[in-house]
């Protein structure tokens, strides 16, 4: 697949490569850095091919022939009167902590020739967390890197402490040459003498071996289920079909409760490849009708890293659900909170209103018996940490080492008053009011069909109704005849008009009549775009079109409000949004990106895409099938 900036961006198996038109990997940083990378780590950040000492140009650039392998056309510079010598066929692919690639060089020449053609190779090892465009520093006392020539190739080790990780290049035929490389210090050129015969061929097979910190065997790969190509035409199927195919290409294996191996779908690439409580459980449940096992892995996972303690750099509290885990060198030494960071208020709720889910869709109970203490716990946060003994909401205050807002807008400052100004904490944001309403209920609902508990779900249900009088009389503006975004630390409404709001549709905390007045106002101009409902309406002091959650639009947050409308039977709504993401994916090749700025549909004849969005991304890509599902429910 290719990436916005031109580059191409390859997939498989929890690894990914983004090479350049010509097949090459210069070292970039910042917004779509390139290289070869898995588990949070660059394992490889140059390579560079020349023959006969000059850089070959694309005839053909590098292009997806799949998802994870790439074709390009190269030849050296010639002239009219002067063609090049050799014209090179480059296939380039990724496996499970591997990209492979085959040269095929094809003489011009009616005469024998012997080409010279080097790679130069370079590792840095570097954290994702490094290439970020935040011009932030991490030191790494002790560090020290060793390379190694081999019989038939090299090995680049990078170790610090405790830590170590390898890459390793081998090339058939081995190369004849190793050496420094004088303008990139730390890489390696690797040189083979390769002769062709009048009009020719030679052929030249390299393979790169990722093997991060702590994996001592090949990295594991994740069995995908058989996909049908259907033969209709529509538009919506076929972006169902596009966004099951990228949610194989995110799914990576993760450790469940009981030890087993749980398949689950990662966040998005190039970031955050790695399982997300908010964005799997998201994505998991959109997908539910349709693939049921997603939820019971994602569950399974999530369970098993379920907090226990409290921690106040990573905010993992007993019963809590882990917002992101990471596993690279900066986790591990903990110089970023994130190796298991709990800083969210809704995964937890969202955790339970998946239980339930899974077993409401299923039938099964054995999901619901297995994960039962699990939920229990995640029901006590909530009561506990959470805040709803002590504020009557969940509530988070911002993690100045970590996320300043800790609902799926997670960005500072978005959660906001109407000036732009953002809420300070305890923070009660409106959305996780309704994923803890629909949690308690359905909770509720399994102590009693399923853990034969009726007093607990007597108390759950109680709890339900409470918060839900509660909430109707707390977050609703009057003047606005809208909920607020957030309470603040104050109890004051943060009064930004937000997309949030389409969120209570779906849970259920408000009743059918104020349902219908937001399923309305959020289909105005100022929050509907045409291709999809923005975070902020336009108009407000806050609002930008290019801003990540104060005026972007998210295909994930419009699925959510789908769902919503359609079960308060606003179907002209619904269908309107559904058909405007429809036409948004139709112009990305049916996949639906991450994030589409807030620009009108009638400013543009395709929609504008945001500029650092992830692509493949997860829920995105699991949208379409949200859609379908509230379609069908009209």
């Amino acid at each position: 697949m290719t990436a916005a900036d031109d580059r191409v961006q390859l997939v498989r198996d929890a690894t990914f490569a983004r090479v350049d038109a010509a097949g090459g990997i210069s070292g970039t940083r910042g917004t779509a850095p390139d290289g070869l990378f898995l588990r949070d780590a660059r394992h490889l950040s140059r390579w560079h091919l020349t023959v006969d000492g000059t850089e070959p140009v694309a005839l053909v650039p590098a292009g997806a022939e799949t998802d994870d392998t790439a074709l390009s056309v190269l030849t050296p510079r010639g002239t009219r009167d002067n063609p090049p010598a050799y014209t090179v066929f480059r296939e380039q692919g990724v496996s499970a902590g591997m990209l492979t690639e085959h040269l095929r060089l094809v003489s011009n020449r009616p005469v024998p020739v012997t080409a010279l053609v080097e790679i130069t190779v370079g590792v840095d090892f570097a954290d994702l967390f490094e290439l970020r465009a935040d011009d932030r520093h991490y030191d790494k006392p002790g560090a020290r890197r060793e390379i190694h020539r081999t019989d038939d190739g090299v090995v680049f080790d990078y170790r610090r402490a405790d830590w170590h990780s390898r890459t390793t290049v081998v090339g058939r035929p081995a190369p004849m040459g190793l050496d420094a490389a004088p303008d990139a210090p730390g890489a390696r050129t690797l040189s083979w003498q390769l002769r062709l015969d009048a009009h020719g061929q030679a052929d030249l097979h390299l393979t790169v071996h990722a093997r991060p910190h702590g994996q001592t065997s090949a990295a594991p790969t994740v069995a995908r289920p058989r996909r049908r190509t259907s033969s209709a035409a529509d538009d919506l199927t076929r972006t169902c079909e596009r966004g099951l195919a990228d949610v194989d290409l995110l799914t990576i294996p993760v450790v469940g409760v009981d030890g087993e191996t749980a398949a689950v779908p990662a966040a998005g690439i190039p970031w955050f490849l790695t399982l997300f409580g908010r964005d799997s459980l998201l994505t998991s449940y959109f997908l539910l009708p349709y693939r049921p096992e997603t939820a019971a892995a994602t569950l399974s996972a999530l369970a098993a890293t379920q907090g226990r303690d409290h921690d106040p750099v990573s905010g993992e509290q007993p019963g809590r659900i882990v917002h992101e885990t990471r596993h690279g060198e900066l986790a591990h030494f903990r110089q970023i909170p994130y190796g298991r960071y709990y800083g969210a208020v809704d995964a937890t709720p969202l955790f339970l209103v998946l239980l339930h889910a899974h077993y409401e869709t299923t039938g099964d109970r054995a999901v619901a018996v297995r994960l039962e203490q699990h939920a229990r716990r995640a029901v006590d946060w909530m009561f506990a940490d959470g805040g709803l003994d002590e504020h009557g909401y969940l509530t988070y205050r911002p993690d100045p080492n970590g996320l300043v807002n800790q609902n799926w807008k997670d960005s500072a400052g978005a959660v906001c008053f109407a000036d732009g100004t953002q809420a300070e904490g305890p923070i009660a944001v409106s959305e996780a009011q309704g994923y803890a309403y629909d949690a308690l209920t359905r909770t509720a609902e399994l102590a009693s069909a399923v853990w034969q508990d009726e007093p607990y779900a007597h108390r759950l249900r109680e709890a339900a109704a409470s918060l839900r009088t509660r909430f109707a009389s707390d977050f609703w503006m009057r003047e606005a005849d809208f909920p607020a975004l957030a309470l603040d630390g104050r109890g004051r409404q943060a009064d930004a008009l937000a997309s949030d709001a389409g969120h209570l549709l779906w849970s259920g905390i408000l009743d059918q009549e104020l349902a219908r007045r937001v399923g309305q106002r959020l289909l105005r101009p100022d929050f509907f775009s045409g291709w999809a409902i923005r975070t902020l309406a336009a108009g407000q002091k806050p609002y930008h079109p290019l801003s990540y959650h104060r005026g972007s639009a998210w295909p994930h947050d419009n699925a959510v409000i789908v769902l919503g409308l359609a079960r308060h039977g606003l179907a002209e709504q619904a269908r309107t949004v559904a058909d405007g993401l429809i036409a948004a994916a139709a112009h990305h090749g049916y996949r639906l990106p991450e994030v589409l700025a807030g620009y009108d549909r009638t400013a543009t004849a395709r929609p504008v895409p945001y500029p650092h969005s992830c692509s493949p991304q997860a829920w995105a890509a699991a949208t379409p099938l949200a859609l379908r599902t509230a379609l069908r429910m009209l």
